[in-house]
């Protein structure tokens, strides 16, 4: 009879450790959404072990739920929806599921869920900083920033869509510039790609920062990441502009150094030459009366 119950209860521990109950597959945590440029990357924890996965299920409040075949099933723990979120203004939520693993089965019905925050990849994505090149007219007076829109993620017709295509007229560049050596800073915005600055102090260098703006976006998503500086060049530089301070305090050193080498050999000549003709005097014979 012992061995019996000894053979059923190792029996229900195999049953269960090949088909886990209800609560045995955790639950996806610290679920949160990553874009930038339309780069949408959904992320959670924790890494699954071998015995069970994650399926990420996503739709929008009036939508049915879709599933990406990149994320089913996945030891993963994110899941790229770039290319799935088609509706750029849409709202979407994410269901991460925790599931047996791949090729294995469950008699669950539902399985444990996590859903993620609402995202609108239109409202939410963030906008990487944008290239610039700059160009100072012949008077020194206007200086003239082309900019580049930054490539999204997203694809049309075969075509890399940047930022123009996706937010068209929306669309906006911040232009931050400070006149070199000062603290004073000054700011344009314009709704082109070309953006002229007038009205600037001839010949003197300025350094320009630009992000992209988008008004109609809430206050805290409504700039996008700072472009690196860019500086104009001045007519008549420092020296101090042109070399580092290491190199101007090495020049002046050995220029010191070259002083000193001369001034000393110098007064090494005059001293010898004063010996010698103290010396030739002393060897002369005296004169008769």
């Amino acid at each position: 009879m012992v061995e019996l119950k000894a053979a059923a209860l190792l029996l229900i521990t195999f049953c269960l450790s090949a088909h886990p109950a209800s609560g045995s597959y955790p639950r996806a945590q610290n679920v949160t959404w990553k874009s930038t440029n339309f780069k949408t990357i959904l992320t959670w924890e924790p890494k699954p072990s071998a015995n069970y996965s994650y399926t990420v299920e996503f739709y929008t409040v009036s939508g049915d739920k879709q599933r990406n075949r990149h994320c089913i099933r996945s030891q993963s723990t994110a899941c790229d929806l770039s290319s799935s979120l088609t509706d750029l203004n849409a709202y979407y939520t994410a269901d991460i599921l925790s599931e047996p693993p791949l090729g294995a089965t469950s008699d669950l019905v539902e399985f444990p869920h996590t859903s993620s925050p609402r995202f609108s990849p239109y409202k939410d994505t963030d906008i990487g900083r944008p290239d610039f090149k700059l160009e100072v007219s012949e008077d020194k007076k206007k200086i003239t920033l082309y900019v580049t829109d930054p490539l999204t993620a997203l694809f049309k017709d075969g075509r890399q869509l940047n930022i123009r295509d996706a937010f068209s007229d929306q669309l906006q560049y911040k232009v931050t510039y400070v006149k070199n050596k000062s603290s004073g800073k000054k700011v344009n915005t314009s709704k082109t790609n070309v953006i002229e600055l007038s009205g600037l102090d001839q010949g003197q260098s300025y350094c320009f920062n630009v992000q992209a703006y988008i008004p109609s976006r809430s206050v805290d998503k409504q700039l996008g990441e700072m472009s690196q500086t860019q500086c104009s060049n001045e007519d008549n530089p420092s020296i101090f502009e042109v070399y580092s301070v290491g190199v101007v305090a090495a020049a002046i050193f050995l220029v010191l150094l070259l002083i000193g080498l001369v001034i000393a050999v110098t007064v090494i000549c005059c001293k010898r030459r004063k010996n010698a003709l103290k010396s030739g005097k002393e060897g002369m014979p005296l004169r008769d009366v």
